[in-house]
């Protein structure tokens, strides 16, 4: 009976009365080193000439030369070679070059992107977006100052994704 690598992130499982069980168990640790707290130096589309033991890329949408069959994945240079790791659903890495976060969904990386909601203390300070709330257009009680003042704060607010752009 062959043993099925673990389902999520694919690690070599023993087998029973398996020979030179350091092998598997040592190549599970490689890619579970690679894969727990993710970091990648850089995003690129081929290997570097001169890697260092250890270093991390996050291979590019159109692979070239060692990492041709590696689309998405984090390649790793190690003692043995490249070691690649296959991103799941939910997966972050770190990216370096970028000094931002990543995350795989629905079969693609995405960038610089935050998800959720941002509590500080318990208290949730930013949430899902909310529809766009209109300016002052006029009345009595309104003045020239007042109307400048909310026209300000909305625009921030816009510009920050908090509430959505106006369709004016």
């Amino acid at each position: 009976m062959t043993a099925s690598p673990t389902p999520r992130l694919a690690l070599p499982l023993l087998e029973p009365g398996q020979a030179q069980k350091e092998m598997t168990h040592n190549e599970a640790l490689v890619r579970l080193d690679i894969a727990t707290q993710a970091s990648v130096l850089a995003e690129a589309p081929a290997p570097p000439a001169a890697p260092q033991i250890g270093q991390c890329w996050l291979v590019a949408s159109a692979p070239q030369g060692a990492w041709a069959l590696a689309a998405g994945a984090i390649a790793a240079w190690t003692e043995g070679g490249w070691r690649f790791v296959a991103p799941v659903e939910g997966m972050r890495i770190w990216i370096a070059a970028e000094a931002s976060f990543a995350l795989f969904s629905q079969g693609s990386w995405y960038h610089g992107r935050t998800y959720g909601r941002l509590f500080i203390e318990g208290r949730q300070l930013v949430g899902p977006q909310q529809p766009n709330v209109a300016e002052p257009t006029g009345g009595v009680t309104v003045d020239a100052e007042a109307r400048v003042a909310i026209t300000a704060v909305l625009q921030t607010l816009r510009r920050h994704g908090l509430i959505e752009a106006s369709n004016l």
